[in-house]
């Protein structure tokens, strides 16, 4: 199931249950995703990914109580990230292949883990390890 039936497939179970603020919330999401195909934009799961980062990142800076509970909303759909031990295996296997600064093994790791790992963390990472 792509990860928009699954946020309107919940949206309508949360509508059934009364749950008014879960489905508030998934209304948003809906509602921008059907912005973006209204833009010409396919529903797939990276766009809608996309989606669901930016209205994460929003989340987090407003840090309220309503905000944290929208995060918890959010859950189901979000990736599980890497752990820093993970990021590390990476980060040391990329700089043993030969890359030697920051920006290099920020784009190589961004090539083939996009959204699966804080970039921060990456970013804090290669920067120990490069010294």
């Amino acid at each position: 199931m792509s990860l928009k039936d699954k946020i309107y497939e919940d949206f309508l179970a949360a509508f059934k249950a009364r749950e008014t603020d879960k489905k508030n919330f998934l209304s948003v999401i809906k509602g921008e995703i059907m912005n973006d195909i209204g833009r010409g934009k396919d529903p797939n799961d990276e766009n809608v990914m996309k989606i669901l980062k930016s209205i994460e990142k929003g989340l987090k800076e407003m840090g309220t109580d309503q905000a944290k509970k929208e995060l918890e909303y959010m859950a189901p759909y979000m990736p599980e990230l890497m752990s820093e031990g993970e990021v590390t295996k990476i980060v040391e296997g990329l700089i043993a292949d030969g890359k030697s600064d920051i920006g290099a093994i920020m784009k190589e790791f961004n090539t083939t883990y996009r959204g699966k790992a804080d970039n921060g963390m990456v970013s804090n990472i290669t920067r120990q390890k490069l010294g």
